[in-house]
């Protein structure tokens, strides 16, 4: 085996007795991975327990609690190597009450391995395990259905679990997906293929962790070096130690330190001990500058055309650890990020969050032991960071304790722009295309849910369109003025175009007052799938928001023709979608309108 060969880091997870244990102690096994003590101990303690077969379980869970029980609670790590890779496995407990212990066992990994009892299908800590894995990021998900052999290794089973958990999945963010029914008792295709499942076609499940390619998951395209130690052996040497977390870098090339700004050029790269032209995450490297600076622990060496986010607020979403206390509001938490460990405060939440249902608390004020919820975090000095999405290494963070210095929770940093981090998933396909038409009053937020919709169309790649009023005055309704009969001639022109798409299946996102409820209804009768969206909201409040000054220069007798001050605005008696922005904030707006579109057929996942 090449010293080199690639690694992969899999978790492992399940409900309890769905086999981990075995499973991982089989492959062992059959990769002749284990010491003759190992076997002959777990050999040993079978024979005492009546048992005609060795429990292969035994070389896994290594707590006499663990062993006694028969269970697993703490993470187990192990490691193997075959011919062609090098792997790490981190067996986390299948009890609810051990999630944190899944969070910290497949924080690092690249592939999520869990199992499933071929007797039970899709349960609730199924449901737990996908979307912590989804939360996590984790590139690569393996379902594998054991305990084939007590189901007659049959493929209906099979083929009905995995519809299962496909049709859950399709409600979360997740790349890639595959299942592989095994018997870890037996091996069937665990290692050996076996004679009994003939009817499955695929790989064996070591053949599929040796092949799965991982080097394309990793971010090579941002530059983030987090400076771990500063290497002064005498006068005529400094370098940064520390590991690439993202990205590559070249000698020559100019970088900027971070927090301070100053920029440099890489002048040296050192690589076990060696130097070397270029180096690439995740490599641990000695880098050294062309000029002195003041660099530290906990600063940031990036490119200087590739920067991080950096500032005191971000959105995480957040699991909690700590069994004694609560999560607390403006309390003071330590969070470290990267080598860089400031002072921070959980200032508010948005909502906690049941993973067995996807449902979201927005009433919840705070977290207790194994919950996950998305808070707001202020901290005291600037933190370096990328979203969680675009770098795992850069975009997670522990919270420490001030007073027990014990880690209390784990977190991910979300973009505060995202929105429907969950609903929906990625697999959403269009089936048929729609005319959503927002109307409310002047600052009611029309805009902004339809601009927060398109983004979060366009990352699923959904076609979509935006017409929006200011956009239709600059172009097709520049020679149109404000009163009733231009205002009817402006919604018909932008009527027309929402038609004309709707009916090639694009979503067309109109915002507009649209005040007159007999025009709307114009338009129900004419353009195809038109849905009509009111985003209600008062006429105080939106006065209150005022964004373009337009309701104050109303007032001031400005501007005429102004729908709620010198115009009516006639209130929709039946809109197929009613969303208050002064109930709902735009995430939740999004939502609403998403679930609609999959409840009432315009989208589906697949």
């Amino acid at each position: 085996m090449s010293d080199r060969a690639e690694l992969l880091r899999l978790a492992t997870a399940g409900s309890v007795d769905d086999g981990k244990s075995t499973l991982i102690g089989r492959l062992l096994h059959d990769c002749q991975s284990i010491f003759a003590d190992q076997l002959a101990a777990a050999e040993k303690v079978s024979k005492r327990r009546g048992l005609d077969e060795v429990d292969l379980s035994l070389l896994l869970d290594g707590l006499s609690a663990e062993r006694e029980q028969g269970i697993t609670i703490d993470v187990a790590y192990r490691y193997f190597a075959t011919a062609k890779r090098k792997f790490i496995i981190a067996d986390s407990p299948g009890h609810a009450q051990y999630t944190r212990n899944m969070v910290t066992g497949a924080s690092t990994a690249n592939l999520a391995l869990i199992l499933c009892d071929a007797r039970k299908g899709l349960l609730e800590q199924s449901k737990r395990h996908l979307f912590i894995a989804s939360l996590l990021g984790i590139p690569h998900i393996l379902v594998v259905v054991n305990k084939m052999d007590l189901m007659e290794y049959s493929e209906e089973v099979f083929v009905r679990i995995k519809d299962e958990f496909a049709a859950f999945a399709a409600k979360m963010d997740i790349g890639d997906l595959q299942f592989i029914p095994i018997s870890a008792l037996k091996g069937d295709m665990v290692v050996d293929r076996g004679e009994q499942m003939k009817w499955y076609q695929g790989p064996t499940m070591l053949s599929y962790l040796e092949n799965l390619q991982v080097s394309s998951d990793r971010n090579l395209i941002d530059f983030r070096f987090p400076v771990q130690y500063v290497i002064r052996p005498d006068q005529d040497f400094r370098g940064y130690a520390g590991q690439i977390v993202g990205g590559v870098i070249r000698k020559g090339e100019k970088v900027r330190i971070l927090p301070s700004g100053v920029e440099a050029k890489v002048q040296s790269i050192l690589y076990d001990e060696k130097e070397v032209e270029m180096a690439f995450a995740p490599q641990s490297v000695v880098i050294t500058l062309d000029r002195e600076v003041d660099v530290s622990r906990g600063d940031f060496i990036v490119r200087e055309a590739n920067l991080p986010e950096v500032g005191n607020d971000v959105e995480a979403m957040l699991c909690w650890f700590d069994e004694k206390y609560d999560m607390e509001l403006n309390k003071r938490y330590l969070m470290k990020i990267g080598t860089r460990t400031v002072p921070c405060f959980v200032e508010n939440m948005k909502y906690r969050l049941d993973v067995n249902t996807l449902n979201r608390d927005r009433e919840a004020v705070n977290l207790e032991l194994n919950d996950i919820g998305r808070v707001h975090i202020h901290s005291t000095d600037a933190i370096i960071y990328d979203f969680y999405k675009k770098n795992r290494g850069t975009g997670s963070f522990i919270l420490i304790d001030e007073m027990t210095n014990q880690t209390v929770a784990a977190g991910m940093i979300m973009d505060k722009g995202q929105t429907s981090d969950y609903v929906g998933g990625r697999n959403l396909v269009a089936k048929k295309g729609a005319a959503l038409w927002f109307t409310g009053l002047s600052g009611s937020g029309k805009s902004t849910i339809s601009d927060k919709l398109a983004e979060y169309m366009s990352a699923r790649g959904l076609p979509f369109e935006r017409i929006d009023g200011d956009a239709m005055r600059e172009v097709l309704s520049s020679d149109l003025g404000f009163s009733k009969e231009d205002r009817d001639r402006n919604i018909d022109r932008a009527g027309y175009v929402a038609g004309l798409l709707s009916k090639h299946g694009v979503f067309a996102l109109c915002s507009f007052i649209s005040p007159f409820a007999e025009k709307r209804e114009e338009l129900r009768s004419k353009v195809p799938n038109f849905v009509e969206i009111f985003v209600n909201t008062s006429l105080e409040v939106c006065e209150k928001r005022d964004v373009k000054g337009l309701y104050r220069k109303a007032r001031a007798g400005e501007i005429k023709n102004f729908t709620g001050v010198s115009d009516p605005y006639e209130v929709p008696e039946s809109p197929d979608l009613e969303i208050s922005t002064e109930e709902y904030d735009v995430e939740q707006a999004v939502e609403m309108v998403v679930k609609y579109l999959i409840d009432n057929g315009y989208l589906a996942n697949e």
